[in-house]
């Protein structure tokens, strides 16, 4: 039960990305929408202010002049208290009358200076509608002079506004500095992992292997066996465990890649097969040329073609054809197609297929595409991916090689 709870997990790693991004996505809005709501706040708490500054500022000029206690009232504790508003009040001429918090160089000059009022107030323009100041003419009692306050956020609101972007892109970062470190050192694990298990492995064959090529040379000695068909098919299989220990001390070290000859490496892996597999199967090479060669490392190239070969097998379930197209590609690559006529694969697994623990047999591990993967991408700095697959008419797999310019061409 541990083990099919682990592959469980493993196979819907995809919904838990889902998961963490509904989530991340979630506590972003949230912080979002209440810095907005702090950012309204006080962007409406500048409105008011702004509106008192202006009502204060008519009244200063609609009082008489000799009230002096209440006009320095209002100018110290009203007017003068604004420090951080832009603000720009013009005539109705568009004459500029006056500006507060504006950056100016005192070096400019008047006309300068104008001109980049007139183009801030066009900008303050877009954010809010101005301000009407209409003081009163205490003799008349009717309006006079009549200005308009336009204004802007201050820096502090603008800085409030953006927060939430910087916000998100510092946790973003963080997070994929996080994700990418998490991810290695995971993968280094799994290496680890991979590494240990195929050492422990091609040593604990080492020892039988021996004992039965002993006794392989016992039984040739005895006269009384007399059946040697028996003793070569018997010599091929303890080759083949020899074979599969070499590709086992392969993995974790870096295997020598050579340049062979692709067509003839796949018809000897196919040669071994034939006589192991069902009789109701038929697997043919397809090939553009009699030798196309690719640089590759013998041993882990056939574990691959076998154990893709023998998936096709049982996705055909002992009976249908595996063909294999070999083909010379572009940019000095090596084309190898595994096409079968098995169940296929649904399109919503094709992503899956070489994940270590993917498996559609009852009784399977689910590393024989992983272990393909690795050696293709990992060893050979080739590809390897579903070419196409439909449900139950077939599957083909793509194995991209690369060739060594000068070799290949010297050997043809």
């Amino acid at each position: 039960m541990a083990k099919k709870d682990g592959f469980n997990l493993y196979e819907n790693r995809s919904n838990l990305k889902w998961l963490v991004l509904a989530v991340s996505i979630i506590i972003g809005s949230g912080s979002i929408i209440y810095t907005n709501y702090l950012v309204k706040k006080l962007k409406d708490r500048e409105k008011s202010f702004i509106r008192i500054y202006a009502k204060a500022l008519e009244f200063t000029l609609s009082e008489n002049v000799t009230i002096n206690q209440n006009i320095n009232f209002i100018s110290e504790e009203i007017i003068y208290q604004n420090n951080s508003i832009p603000m720009i009040i013009m005539d109705t001429l568009g004459g500029i009358y006056g500006a507060k918090n504006v950056k100016i160089d005192s070096s400019w000059s008047k006309a300068k200076i104008n001109n980049k009022l007139r183009a801030m107030v066009a900008t303050m323009k877009k954010e809010y509608p101005p301000i009407r100041i209409a003081p009163i003419d205490p003799t008349t009692g009717k309006p006079h002079f009549v200005q308009y306050l336009y204004y802007k956020n201050s820096q502090l609101l603008t800085q409030l506004s953006i927060y939430p972007i910087v916000q998100l892109s510092v946790i973003a970062i963080f997070a994929f500095i996080a994700y990418m470190a998490f991810n290695y050192s995971r993968t280094a694990e799994q290496n680890r992992v991979w590494v240990g298990m195929a050492k422990e492995t091609a040593h604990q064959l080492g020892t039988p292997i021996s004992s039965l090529m002993a006794w392989i040379e016992h039984l040739r000695a005895d006269s009384e066996f007399k059946n040697q068909a028996v003793l070569d098919e018997l010599d091929k299989d303890i080759h083949k465990l020899g074979l599969i220990t070499e590709r086992f001390s392969n993995i974790g070290s870096v295997p020598k890649l050579a340049e062979e000859d692709i067509v003839g490496e796949v018809n000897r892996v196919l040669a071994y097969l034939r006589p192991r597999i069902s009789t109701k199967v038929e697997m043919k090479v397809e090939a553009m040329k009699d030798h196309i060669y690719a640089q590759i490392n013998v041993a882990l190239f056939e574990w691959v073609i076998e154990n893709i070969c023998k998936n096709a097998v049982d996705a055909m379930g002992g009976e249908g054809n595996i063909t294999i197209h070999i083909m010379e590609g572009s940019d000095w690559r090596v084309l190898v197609d595994i096409s079968d006529t098995g169940k296929g694969i649904e399109p919503s697994k094709i992503k899956q297929v070489f994940n270590p623990g993917f498996t559609t047999k009852k009784r399977g591990w689910g590393l024989g595409l992983a272990l393909a993967k690795r050696i293709i991408e990992n060893y050979h700095k080739g590809k390897i991916f579903v070419k196409s697959s439909q449900v139950n008419q077939g599957t083909t797999f793509r194995i991209v090689l690369n060739r060594n310019h000068a070799v290949y061409n010297t050997a043809i």
